[in-house]
């Protein structure tokens, strides 16, 4: 196993997990989010406000494709799965692991956040993104796991579900 790659909603804890998993294991870990910001010298919500979604995707898409590591856990955002090519690269001899959240927790948690930078067109509710990509982390996951019982639960469920 290369790296692990973690997909999931926003709010789901993808950099939070990805923290922890990374010690544990000994891995690096890259957040594809703060990638972005490093490249773009803009934070996520202000990408957004220049170029638009699909402005920000493109992006996403290139930051995506351009990892290349070898032993790191990343943290893609929400949205990596809407950007095919980079899924297809970052799937690639990788582990892919969808952190599953309930949509009424993620609701609570993205409403908490609300300058987060998602990729979302106005109006549209979490649970009408949820829909829209469910079938995208299906597709690109190895491993499902459903968060519940806090970080430390899910990371040693990862842990297990790895065999490690």
């Amino acid at each position: 196993m290369r790296n692990i790659i973690l997909i999931g909603m926003p709010g789901t804890g993808k950099s939070t997990v990805g923290v922890i998993l990374a010690k544990r294991l000994g891995y690096d870990f890259i957040d594809v989010d703060l990638l972005i910001i490093k490249k773009t010298g803009k934070t996520l919500p202000e990408i957004i406000a220049d170029v638009g979604v699909g402005g920000f995707l493109a992006i996403e898409n290139q930051v995506g494709k351009g990892i290349h590591c070898t032993r790191c856990v990343v943290a893609t955002g929400g949205s990596m799965v809407l950007n095919e090519s980079a899924m297809e690269h970052l799937s690639a001899e990788n582990t892919v692991i969808w952190l599953d959240t309930d949509v009424a927790e993620l609701e609570q948690r993205i409403e908490n956040g609300a300058d987060r930078g998602i990729a979302m067109t106005p109006g549209t509710t979490v649970a009408q993104v949820y829909a829209d990509r469910k079938g995208l982390y299906e597709k690109y996951a190895d491993i499902h796991i459903k968060c519940e019982n806090g970080t430390d639960r899910v990371v040693s469920q990862i842990r297990d579900a790895l065999g490690l």
